[in-house]
C-alpha cells in the first residue's frame, strides 16, 4: 500500500463509477451553452426558407426569417452565430467583386443581426468560394491555380467590408499565406482594433464539406475540382503547427481546425503546444452521417450527438461550430430545468 496508485482490490477504480453523483464529481469536462457556435445559411429575398437535403433539418433563410431565429439563439444562450451567403449565380464572377459589396448579402445580414441582436456575437466567413464563378477560395490563373497575393488583397477588402458592417469575428477560411497579417494591418489602420479574427488555420482537404457546398451553392461551380493546392493534406500534422504558428504571429487571436471529429489529434496538439483560443468545425459531412444514422434508428440522437461533441471538448476545443447547436442547447436547458 505503499505506492502512490493501490491495486486491486484496494483500488477499484469502478468504485467512482458506481452512483450518478460520483460520476458527475469526477467528471474532467463539460459541454455547456457556451461552447456552442451556430453555423447558418442566409439567402436572398424575404420570408424565403430552402431546405438542403443533404443536411437534414437544416435551411437556407433569408434575413427576415433568420432574425426570427437568431431570437431563439439569444433566449437559449448560444454566445455566438456565422454566417454563410449563398450567392446568387448573376453575382458571381471571376474576381469574387460580390465579396466586399458593402450592400452585399452578407454585409447587410450582418447589421441586421447586430441592430437587432447586440448582445450575439456575429461570426463571418471570411473567403471568394462563394462568389467566384469555379468555386475556388481564391482568384486563378489560366491554369487553375489560385494566386495568393491577388487573393490577399481581395479578402482584405472582404473583411474590412465585415468589419465595417459590424463584425465581432471575421474568419478567414481560405489557407492564403499571409492572409492574417494583412487582414490585422488594415483593421488596426481603420480603427477596428477589437475586431477579432478567427484564424481557420488548419483547414484539411477533405471530402467532408459536400453537403457545405450544396448548401451555400459552389459545388456546381467546382466541378469536380479540388482545393489541394491550398488546404492541408490529411496525412499532416506537424504542418499544422507551423500554419498555427504563422496564424498567431500575424494577429489571430483564435484559431480554427476544420473538420472536427477526423481531426481532434491536431486540435489536442494545438492547445497543448499554443494554449490559445482554438475552435473546431463539426462540419457538414459529419452532420450528414450522424443524421442519417439518426434517421434510420441506428443511432440514438441525443446521446451520440452530445457524446460526440464532448470529444471536442476533451480534445482542447475551447468552442465548437455545431449545426447541432440549437438543440444541443435546448437539451441543456431541459436537463438544467428537470
Amino acid at each position: 500500500m505503499n505506492n502512490a496508485f493501490a491495486q486491486y482490490p484496494a483500488r477499484r477504480m469502478r468504485r467512482m463509477r458506481a452512483d450518478d453523483f460520483s460520476r458527475r464529481l469526477m467528471a474532467e469536462h463539460q459541454l455547456t451553452v457556451n461552447d456552442l457556435i451556430y453555423p447558418v445559411f442566409v439567402l436572398e429575398g424575404e420570408n424565403q426558407r430552402q431546405s438542403i437535403d443533404s443536411m437534414p433539418g437544416v435551411e437556407r433563410k433569408s434575413i427576415d426569417l433568420l432574425l426570427e431565429e437568431a431570437r431563439e439563439l439569444v433566449d437559449l444562450g448560444i454566445p455566438a452565430i456565422a454566417i454563410f451567403p449563398v450567392t446568387p449565380g448573376d453575382k458571381k464572377s471571376l474576381m469574387a467583386e460580390e465579396a466586399y459589396n458593402p450592400d452585399g448579402l452578407a454585409q447587410r445580414t450582418v447589421r441586421a443581426l447586430k441592430a437587432n441582436f447586440p448582445e450575439l456575437g456575429v461570426i463571418t466567413d471570411v473567403a471568394l468560394d462563394p462568389f467566384t464563378t469555379h468555386g475556388q477560395d481564391g482568384i486563378i490563373d489560366d491554369d487553375g491555380y489560385v494566386l495568393n497575393e491577388v487573393t490577399k488583397d481581395i479578402l482584405v477588402k472582404q473583411a474590412l467590408s465585415h468589419a465595417e458592417a459590424g463584425a465581432d469575428v471575421v474568419a478567414p477560411s481560405d489557407m492564403m499565406d499571409g492572409r492574417i497579417g494583412a487582414i490585422r494591418e488594415v483593421l488596426e489602420e481603420k480603427g477596428f482594433v477589437n475586431t477579432r479574427i478567427l484564424a481557420y488555420s488548419a483547414k484539411y482537404a477533405s471530402n467532408y464539406y459536400g453537403p457545405f457546398r450544396d448548401a451555400v451553392g459552389s459545388a456546381g461551380n467546382i466541378k469536380g475540382g479540388n482545393k489541394h493546392s491550398y488546404q492541408m493534406d490529411p496525412a499532416n500534422s506537424d504542418e499544422a503547427l507551423h500554419e498555427i504558428a504563422q496564424d498567431i504571429y500575424e494577429g489571430a487571436d483564435m484559431v480554427m481546425v476544420k473538420p472536427g471529429m477526423p481531426y481532434l489529434d491536431i486540435v489536442r496538439r494545438v492547445k497543448d503546444n499554443f494554449k490559445v483560443p482554438t475552435y473546431a468545425y463539426q462540419v457538414s459531412g459529419e452532420y450528414a452521417m450522424h443524421m442519417a444514422a439518426i434517421q434510420n434508428g441506428w443511432l440514438a440522437e441525443k446521446p451520440c450527438v452530445m457524446e460526440g461533441l464532448l470529444a471536442f471538448k476533451r480534445a482542447g476545443a475551447d468552442g465548437i461550430l455545431t449545426y447541432f447547436a440549437k438543440q444541443v442547447a435546448r437539451w441543456i436547458k431541459e436537463d438544467n430545468a428537470s
